[in-house]
């Protein structure tokens, strides 16, 4: 069983009658989705207060507080928040929750003031501990249940603590590590586990979800996706030159969408809790494929970059995010118009973030607005609807 997977799909039953009280804090995924659901939209005033010079000398600022706090802020969130419940389901073991989830929930709200604030040193060290904390947190059942086959994310989440270390050092003026590079590994890091996940769950939600999909798995093919994609890391890494990045940039684009393709896409059009996954994840393949044009000087890096974040990162988590909170509150997987609206509203963006500037330049500003309020109305939209669904307890009377 996966994470998004639920444990009962019936409303309730004689033998766990409905719970009543304050759930928040009984399972990873209730803070940190709606905290990562809130703070997506609300960042955008953010962002617009920085450009206005609003905000009072901020430790960051301008487009890296921006790529800062879209990763290690609002994604990171997700990952943790999906986790916490996935490892819990993988191992039959406790993860954070009570007073220990909401110390970990209040030490990433305090990394998200901290970086605003003229206080730097403080909001160094809240960033960089966050990571390492789920890891630490994740590793602990991991171990206990010998669940090898996903130790490997307890090297990631570190991975990404490295990654928030190298910008807040040379923010600091500690170490010559551009702040970027740290953005770009934290990229690429994110760019693996949607593709470990994406492979893992969307075939199964596919077949399952939708009669006759038809979603198909080719181990060789699995393992070309996996091991360009790694080749990417591995290439900003050791920074290697422009014409040999642009042919690793093409091998994983064209290996990534061969894999989409065999999960029969065209399939999944009426139902929107499968077919968000599969446009979000196909934006993983024009991530790559701008990104080489961008190589080549054909375009620029942002369009990639926003290819990523907004579409595949943005469109893979809202996915998940419904998923997961219904799954995991006993609730039916459906979706309503509400939940429609706020797929539709992050597939907007991403379509108009990333090909507005592309095909409408002398309109830049506007399709920046554009993209910027649909998304936050696409994450508003989550977080109103799921404040009671994530506040309160499972309603067919069973834990977490």
């Amino acid at each position: 069983m996966t994470v998004a997977e639920p444990l009962v799909l019936q409303k309730s039953s004689p033998a766990h009658p409905p719970r009543q009280g304050f759930a928040l804090w009984q399972l990873g995924f209730r803070p940190f989705y709606l905290g990562a659901s809130a703070f997506a939209c609300l960042s955008i005033a953010l962002w617009a207060a920085q450009y206005a010079g609003w905000l009072p000398r901020p430790y960051l600022s301008g487009p890296l507080w921006h790529a800062h706090e879209m990763l290690f802020g609002y994604t990171f969130a997700v990952l943790a928040g999906f986790l916490f419940t996935a490892v819990r389901n993988w191992t039959q073991k406790p993860t954070p929750t009570g007073r220990g989830l909401a110390i970990l929930f209040a030490l990433w709200v305090a990394g998200r003031v901290l970086v605003l604030t003229p206080f730097p040193v403080a909001a160094a060290i809240v960033n960089v501990l966050f990571p390492f904390a789920v890891a630490y947190a994740i590793a602990i059942p991991l171990a206990h249940s010998a669940n090898r086959r996903n130790y490997f994310f307890v090297g990631l989440l570190a991975l990404i603590g490295f990654a928030v270390l190298a910008v807040h050092l040379d923010q600091l003026h500690v170490a010559p590590l551009p702040a970027w590079a740290g953005i770009q590994l934290a990229l690429d890091v994110i760019l693996f586990i949607m593709t470990v996940m994406g492979g893992r769950v969307i075939p199964m939600f596919s077949n399952n979800g939708v009669p006759g999909c038809g979603a198909v798995r080719k181990p060789w093919l699995e393992r070309s996706v996996l091991g360009t994609t790694l080749a990417v890391l591995v290439a900003d890494l050791a920074r290697v030159p422009d014409k040999l990045l642009l042919v690793v940039l093409a091998a994983c684009a064209a290996a990534q969408l061969s894999r989409l393709l065999l999960w029969r896409p065209w399939n999944t059009t009426r139902v929107p809790l499968v077919w968000v996954l599969h446009v979000a994840y196909g934006w993983i393949a024009i991530h790559l494929a701008l990104r080489a044009f961008a190589t080549a000087g054909l375009v620029s890096p942002s369009l990639a970059t926003h290819a990523l974040t907004v579409g595949a990162i943005g469109g893979l988590t809202i996915g998940m995010m419904v998923r997961t909170a219904r799954g995991h509150t006993g609730r039916m997987l459906t979706t309503d118009r509400f939940e429609v609206a706020a797929f539709v509203a992050i597939a907007l963006a991403a379509v108009v973030r990333v090909f507005g500037p592309l095909f409408a330049p002398a309109h830049y500003i506007g399709t920046v607005i554009c993209g910027a309020s649909l998304w936050s109305l696409g994450f508003g939209i989550y977080a109103v609807r799921y404040w009671p669904v994530l506040t309160s307890p499972r309603v067919d009377g069973k834990p977490g």
